[in-house]
């Protein structure tokens, strides 16, 4: 497992809120892509059983981590380019994601993908973007046996007991939050215990829903667009 960079700042023009250091951990699978990747996956390839697994996870009857490895477990190996390949078919891109890196690039916003997605798929639909593999955080993949296994590369920490496999909060917490305005853009309820450790939260579909129940305050976004235009009027206007 890779050391967290805390230390290489970017671009020095924005200072940050209160002094803190700016900081994004943006979800990837409906978030950055309109759809969830693993479950395009799971209707396409239809294997056996996927869909009461995938019922378990929904209703929290099954942790994520052991659920998601369930699931790829039904897939053989052998298939890893024609999943590849359906992914970057019919995987799409939200609209604004590109001008969102290029404003954080520019005001030195410190921007990391936290996916509960897999490198496999990940890495390939992220390439165009030139976003360096420091910054993206997700699962592992294993094709050596027969059936695909899942690398748990960043499990929940002490304090986190959910089972998440990709433990966002633990991600969070490695960039304390004395020192970093953390700022966490995501659409699931997995997405729920790092939104709770941060400053900005921007939500769209089940996490608006969850945000909600738990009282959480969020802003609502439908694209990128929405948050660079956000974040232009309230994260980097200086006093």
């Amino acid at each position: 497992m890779r050391e967290l960079d805390h230390h290489s700042d970017h671009n020095k023009a924005f200072s940050g809120i209160n002094g803190k250091q700016p900081i994004i951990f943006c979800d990837f699978d409906g978030t950055i892509t309109e759809t969830d990747n693993i479950v395009s996956i799971m209707e396409h390839f239809n294997p056996p059983g996927w869909q009461e697994i995938a019922m378990d996870i929904l209703h929290l009857r099954m942790s994520i981590r052991e659920g998601v490895g369930r699931l790829f477990g039904l897939l053989p190996s052998s298939k890893k380019r024609e999943i590849l390949d359906f992914v970057l078919a019919n995987a799409r891109i939200r609209n604004g994601f590109a001008d969102l890196l290029d404003f954080c690039r520019e005001h030195g916003i410190r921007f990391y993908v936290a996916s509960g997605g897999i490198d496999f798929f990940v890495y390939p639909l992220l390439a165009p973007f030139q976003i360096e593999t420091e910054q993206i955080f997700c699962n592992g993949s294993d094709f050596s046996g027969e059936s695909i296994e899942i690398v748990w590369l960043h499990p929940c920490d002490e304090y986190c007991d959910n089972g998440c496999g990709m433990c966002k909060s633990k991600i969070l917490r490695s960039y304390p939050g004395d020192r970093y305005y953390r700022i966490v853009i995501g659409d699931s309820v997995t997405d729920f215990e790092a939104a709770k450790l941060a400053d900005l939260v921007f939500a769209r579909s089940r996490l608006v829903e969850r945000c909600r129940e738990m009282g959480h305050p969020f802003v609502a976004f439908n694209d990128f667009h929405d948050i660079v235009e956000h974040l232009s009027k309230k994260v980097v206007t200086l006093p």
